[in-house]
């Protein structure tokens, strides 16, 4: 009988000549050391970040507390998975991170995530930076001793060219767009027939692990999702920024969560963007109740509150491609499209 059984992910990356077995330490004539990160490098860390994030997608910016989050993830090791370059005057110009996600059910992927600070590039550091990181993904991907298919994943604005080069030259293609799509929120929204047996009401706390299940459910064939794990959704909901009273839960006649809309606010993205706002993170119906206009109305729902709120614009990301036909239906909704990012991977 012939062996059909799939050879494992570290015998599939040796075979693609992918060296696995850690990165080398980075070198370049201005950078005086390059190490991990720890605790105490959070802020700098998130300097680097900000300044990068005027550059690379301006109408938004990272939260300090979204890089500090990463240091309490179990299945992150900041002094392994993070390298810094520190100049010579001793401040971080760039950091990147390796980051595998903990949901290995299906397939293995590690995230490469970083930046070089905008005034120390066009140097060389973000080559270094990035093969750095890859090296690092590698071999976490052959670490896991797993038979499944592995990949490698970055995330680029429109317009950063130099990450889309760099992420090419080590073979990784843009496989998916994503667009951003704003929404003024001076505009009415439509008034939606309730649906029989659906009750909307407001996120809270205690329906965290019942919203975590929706959630993992809703985005089973949504392209690059994995399920979201305990730590970090609870990173998410139980976080600074998720306004409960924006957010919508759609309940059936046993309580059962069957869609849902979760909003969150970051006030320094009111000066990026030029007005008040709320981001939409997450918006799905859970697989056996689509097709039954729920989406619009936690959606119509959410958009209602962030008004009553006083905020005048509306946010959110969506894949070109969703099989949900959610483009279409935010566009109904009054959403205009902005800005475009794109996922390059790599897959082993």
């Amino acid at each position: 009988m012939i062996d059909t059984a799939p050879a494992p992910l570290a015998q599939r990356l040796a075979d693609a000549g992918a060296d696995a077995s850690g990165p080398a330490e980075p070198r370049h004539p201005d950078i005086a050391r390059w190490r991990g990160a720890t605790r105490d490098d959070i802020d700098a860390m998130h300097a680097v970040f900000a300044a990068a994030d005027q550059v690379d997608h301006p109408t938004w910016v990272t939260p300090r507390e979204e890089v500090e989050d990463t240091f309490d993830l179990p299945d992150v090791d900041h002094t392994v998975d993070t390298i810094l370059a520190i100049a010579h005057d001793g401040t971080v110009v760039a950091a990147g991170t390796a980051m595998r996600h903990p949901d290995t059910t299906t397939r293995v992927k590690s995230y490469l995530q970083g930046a070089v600070y905008p005034t120390w590039r066009r140097r060389g550091i973000g080559a270094e930076l990035m093969r750095w990181q890859y090296s690092r993904a590698l071999q976490q991907l052959a670490a896991s001793g797993s038979t499944l298919p592995g990949e490698i994943d970055v995330y680029a604005s429109d317009g950063n060219d130099g990450a889309v080069i760099l992420a090419e030259a080590l073979g990784l293609r843009t496989a998916r767009w994503f667009t951003s799509m704003v929404r003024d929120n001076s505009v009415a929204v439509a008034e939606l027939e309730d649906l029989a047996g659906i009750t909307l009401v407001p996120y809270s706390a205690d329906r965290a692990e019942d919203a975590r299940e929706a959630r993992n459910d809703a985005f089973r064939d949504h392209w690059g999702s994995l399920p979201s794990s305990p730590d970090r959704w609870q990173k998410f909901v139980g976080g600074p920024f998720l306004r409960p009273d924006l957010s919508t839960l759609a309940l059936d006649a046993d309580g059962r969560i069957v869609a849902f809309c979760l909003a969150s606010v970051n006030e320094d993205d009111w000066v990026t963007l030029g007005a008040t706002n709320s981001y939409i993170d997450l918006i799905g119906v859970v697989r056996d109740r689509r097709g039954q206009g729920l989406a619009p109305r936690v959606v119509a729902r959410t958009l209602r509150a962030m008004t009553d709120a006083g905020l005048a614009k509306a946010v959110l990301d969506v894949d070109t491609e969703s099989p949900t036909g959610a483009n279409t239906l935010y566009e109904r909704l009054g959403f205009i499209a902005t800005e475009r990012d794109r996922a390059l991977v790599r897959e082993f």
